[in-house]
């Protein structure tokens, strides 16, 4: 009885508490989560779930979802240490979600708009048929009525468990991308930690304005693949959001506690820009 006690207590303390991967202090998390997860020495932008990042962003009750029901199934009949099928059970139960993205329609400052928001926590935010279709419609909801478009992008890249389907993807984002293009209306993609692989290399880099949280990984290949195929050796912050902007790939990094003010202005002077007048 002591022993589950014990345990039980010790597992009470490891909730309080949160430690920064950046800079290793600890803090109370309740503290960290009032500020908007954001370490408050270092200013590393803890993760966040879909929830969290809605209730940062969405103007109370404002959020309205879409195209919830798809989801995966198994194409392929994959297996690796455990069947796809399972992998998919699971990320369900842990997340309480269909797949790696939410979509749907909300307002940010009173200025609608079509909001897409990746879960890094379903299979490490993957893109597989299901994620690539929720955006190519959240485009074509847009388009039929001329809503500008936010999406915050976490994700591992392309979801190898469906093999060459989850490839034809990025494709049919980009796609759906260019089709939205026609109208003119804009298109804001906000890169969190981390944006790789075909996610970076697709939709998420596609954005009229690209924006960035602090620290945010962002690139196709990881660091290590890179350096053995090329040989050479990185700087320390190459992939880092930091790294982009200085490099232009990217066109702001944005803390969080300023992006949905950022947003709502972004959204305002693209609207009534010249390009994007309708």
């Amino acid at each position: 009885m002591a022993e589950v006690v014990e345990r039980a207590a010790t597992t009470q303390a490891a909730e309080m508490w949160v430690k920064c991967p950046e800079c290793a202090t600890l803090a109370f998390r309740k503290e960290v989560e009032r500020n908007l997860n954001v370490c408050l020495k270092c200013g590393y932008h803890f993760p966040l779930t879909v929830e969290q990042r809605l209730a940062i962003v969405a103007d109370r009750g404002t959020w309205r979802q879409i195209d919830s029901e798809l989801k995966a199934s198994d194409p392929l009949g994959f297996v690796d240490s455990k069947p796809y099928w399972k992998r998919l059970e699971e990320a369900r139960a842990q997340t309480g979600r269909n797949d790696a993205i939410v979509t749907g329609t909300c307002e940010i400052e009173h200025e609608p708009i079509a909001l897409g928001v990746m879960d890094f926590r379903f299979m490490g935010g993957s893109m597989g048929v299901v994620v690539g279709e929720k955006v190519a419609r959240l485009f074509a909801h847009a388009r039929r009525n001329r809503l500008p478009v936010v999406l915050f992008c976490a994700s591992g890249g392309a979801r190898m468990q469906e093999g060459i389907l989850s490839l034809m993807q990025m494709a049919k984002t980009c796609t759906a991308v260019a089709r939205y293009r026609d109208l003119r209306l804009p298109y804001v993609a906000v890169l969190c930690y981390p944006t790789t692989g075909g996610v970076a290399a697709s939709f998420a880099m596609l954005g009229d304005l690209n924006l960035a949280e602090p620290g945010a990984l962002i690139g196709f290949a990881g660091r290590r693949v890179i350096e053995q195929t090329t040989g050479e050796r990185l700087p320390p912050r190459f992939q880092r959001a930091e790294f982009l902007l200085e490099h232009g790939m990217v066109d702001a990094i944005v803390p969080r506690r300023k992006l949905r003010s950022t947003l709502a202005n972004v959204l305002r002077l693209l609207k009534n820009s010249p390009r994007h007048d309708s």
